[in-house]
C-alpha cells in the first residue's frame, strides 16, 4: 500500500529537485509536417495534451491559443498553430475516442481550441477530476506531479512569448514537460491501482 499525501505546500514544492522532460520533442510549424507527426501519434493509446497562449500584458488585449502540445512517455510534438492553425489530421485526432487524450484543467483548453476550430472533443480525461475522485485535494499540475513524484516542475516560462518566431530551448522543455508529464501521472496511478494500491493520507495545506 503506498500512502499518497492529500494536499502539498508551495514551499515544500520549492526544496525539491527539478523535473524536466527527456524525450525527443519535435516542432511542427508547417502543414505539410501535420499528418505525418498524427499518423506517429495514433500509435498509442495514451496520450498527454497541454496548450500555451502568448501573454497579453494589456488591459482587453487577448490572443488566439498559440501552441498544442502532444506527448507519448517519450517523444512530444509541439504544434505551432499561430502558423499551421488546425489541419483537419489534428482535429480528427481530438475527436477520435479510440485514444485517450491526458490532460489538466482540459475545459479551458478544448474552448481555447474550439476558438480557432469547432469540434466535438472525445477520448478527453481530465486529470483535476481523476485526482479528486481519489481524495487528493491538490488540481494544480505542479502540486500533484510532486505528491507522486517529489520533484517540482517549473513554471517559469509559463508567461513567456509562445509566438516568438523560434521558441527557445527553454520554452520547448518547459511545453513538453507539461504534457509528458500528465502522461506519466496516469499511468503511474492507475498502476499503483492495479498492483499495491494506495492511500491517500489527508493533510493540511
Amino acid at each position: 500500500m503506498i500512502d499518497i499525501p492529500s494536499n502539498i505546500d508551495k514551499a515544500d514544492i520549492a526544496q525539491m529537485p527539478s523535473e524536466l522532460f527527456g524525450g525527443r520533442i519535435i516542432v511542427i510549424h508547417t502543414v505539410a509536417d501535420v499528418a505525418k507527426a498524427v499518423n506517429y501519434l495514433k500509435g498509442f493509446p495514451i496520450l498527454g495534451i497541454d496548450t500555451e497562449t502568448r501573454p497579453s500584458f494589456a488591459k482587453g488585449k487577448t490572443y488566439e491559443v498559440s501552441l498544442m502540445q502532444i506527448s507519448t512517455e517519450d517523444t512530444c510534438f509541439l504544434f505551432r498553430l499561430n502558423y499551421i492553425g488546425m489541419p483537419k489530421a489534428l482535429v480528427d485526432l481530438l475527436q477520435d475516442d479510440r485514444q485517450l487524450k491526458v490532460g489538466l484543467s482540459l475545459r479551458d483548453d478544448i474552448q481555447n481550441l474550439n476558438r480557432k476550430h469547432k469540434f466535438e472533443p472525445r477520448g478527453f480525461l481530465d486529470l483535476q477530476h481523476y485526482v479528486k475522485e481519489m481524495g487528493i485535494e491538490a488540481q494544480s499540475l505542479q502540486k500533484i506531479y510532486a505528491l507522486l513524484f517529489g520533484k517540482k516542475i517549473s513554471k517559469s516560462q509559463r508567461l513567456t512569448n509562445w509566438e516568438a518566431d523560434v521558441l527557445t530551448d527553454r520554452q520547448k522543455g518547459y511545453a513538453a514537460t507539461d504534457a509528458w508529464a500528465c502522461v506519466r501521472m496516469y499511468n503511474y496511478m492507475e498502476e499503483v491501482k492495479r498492483g499495491k494500491g494506495f492511500r491517500v493520507v489527508k493533510v493540511n495545506e
